[in-house]
């Protein structure tokens, strides 16, 4: 952690004091505060932290860093999983968090307009007596500008998408400070290059996300969930397989297996059979929801499941889904002291069981606990690895671990993220995945970023 200002800064770090006056801090706990996020990753601290209330702020705060080649590193809720926040060069955190309004909802187009710094939880608060709500949800209650930079997903992925389909248009600050709009409000365009696309995803590398224009969805007439476990994690995958393949639209299908059950039934006071389970949602009319509801049962029997437990009611429902929410703070209080390292792939639907039962026998070789979860309907699952964060060897055997995890991956036709992003912990992978793809997004990078201040040492290996 860097004590204090390196001289080269000291000039910026003046325009930024005097632009912003208490907004503007060199404060240590501050600095702290902006120096990790909720991975495994060593924390780094910025040299300042700063907190714009709007665009035009953060457009004056990006030139003044781009003046004197000064870092800038955008910051929502500090819940990214891959060091995306991490101040590895030092420079200016740009704490988001203050511009927080819903801006727009456009009921007629199902579609609404936020601030940067708008949470999930937030904007369906905001939605509450409208018929509609935002369906994207990652475990954290991030903001809407971090899930758009990480290209985050959640449980309701299989029926709803990912904030690749939620997103419609953005406000972005390129690293000159110009202020852009990426797209209109229509549903489709073919009117140039996909700008949108670009900046979903791209980690806070390329400008800084500080309007977000998303989908909406109509809140569904009936809703059943329910849990069922299985005998072994390869009957669990396969009937979600068959689920997906049969067209039965599911709104979520999430596998836990039996390591991260024992510890949400301790952490949730939940009485779930300690096996390989699914947490499973049907939305849709009283009539569909039974119909899913029954051809799903069928396929389950077809692999020997057992203890369904269905409800329809609220408050059963939430309990569920907190559950499944919580799950990393359920796995991490099985190590008391212990570091998260949390990893996510993603394959097609076909190899995801071989995927995930060859996994489960490489975790057989290792005594660091790594309850695996996952979005199993669209192929995407999670290992979460507690360790000793000092203890090199620890660091070492999850790192050997989650390399092969993601060449396996790989040489399935998958990817070594379906929804974490890259930050820091996947870079030397990318090279694998994209082969000579990677020297086109290294050209990207140096033309929306030629100074290289746009929070720099993400994605991009060295």
């Amino acid at each position: 952690m860097r004590a204090n200002a390196l001289p080269d800064h000291n000039e910026c770090l003046a325009e930024l004091a005097e632009l912003l006056g208490d907004r503007f801090s060199t404060g240590e706990a501050v600095r702290e505060q902006h120096a990790h996020d909720e991975s495994w990753h060593h924390p780094e601290s910025p040299h300042a932290v700063v907190f714009p209330e709007n665009t035009e702020e953060v457009a004056k705060i990006v030139k003044i860093c781009a003046r004197h080649g000064t870092p800038a590193i955008p910051f929502g809720t500090g819940t990214s999983l891959e060091g995306q926040v991490v101040a590895v060069e030092g420079g200016v955190s740009i704490d988001m968090m203050r511009m927080n309004r819903v801006l727009e909802v456009n009921a007629e187009d199902l579609d609404a307009t936020v601030e940067a710094g708008v949470t999930r939880k937030q904007l369906n608060e905001h939605l509450r007596d409208t018929g509609l709500f935002f369906p994207v949800d990652p475990g954290a209650d991030a903001s809407l500008g971090g899930m758009t930079a990480t290209r985050a997903s959640g449980t309701n992925a299989v029926r709803y998408g990912t904030m690749r389909e939620a997103v419609l248009s953005l406000k972005v600050v390129t690293s000159d400070g110009r202020i852009i709009k990426t797209a209109r409000r229509a549903r489709k365009s073919s009117a140039g290059y996909d700008l949108t696309r670009i900046f979903v995803g791209s980690e806070g590398t390329l400008g800084v996300i500080t309007e977000v224009t998303v989908r909406l969805f109509g809140i569904p007439e009936a809703i059943s969930a329910a849990t069922v476990s299985f005998s072994d994690i390869e009957s669990a995958v396969n009937a979600v397989i068959m689920t997906i393949q049969s067209g039965i639209p599911m709104a979520r299908i999430e596998l836990l297996d039996e390591v991260q059950i024992e510890a949400i039934n301790a952490y949730s006071g939940l009485d779930n059979p300690v096996a390989p389970t699914l947490f499973l949602e049907f939305h849709g009319t009283e009539a569909g929801v039974a119909e899913q509801a029954e051809r799903f049962g069928e396929i389950c029997d077809e692999f020997g499941a057992g203890d369904f437990r269905w409800t329809s009611r609220q408050e059963d429902r939430n309990k569920l889904w907190q559950a499944r929410h919580d799950a990393a703070w359920a796995a991490k209080a099985m190590r008391p002291g212990s570091s998260m390292w949390p990893t996510d792939v993603c394959v097609p639907i076909s190899r995801l069981a071989e995927c995930i039962v060859e996994t489960k026998k490489d975790l057989e070789t290792t005594d660091i606990p790594a309850p695996l979860a996952g979005h199993v309907g669209d192929g995407n699952f999670h290992l979460l690895f507690l360790l000793d964060r000092d203890n090199p060897d620890e660091l070492a055997e999850a790192q050997r671990l989650n390399d092969r995890l993601v060449h396996r991956t790989l040489a399935m036709g998958g990817t070594c993220t379906g929804e974490h992003g890259v930050g820091l912990g996947k870079m030397h992978l990318l090279q694998a995945e994209h082969g000579e793809a990677l020297a086109l997004m290294r050209q990207l990078k140096t033309a929306f970023d030629p100074q290289g201040i746009m929070n720099p040492g993400k994605i991009l290996p060295e």
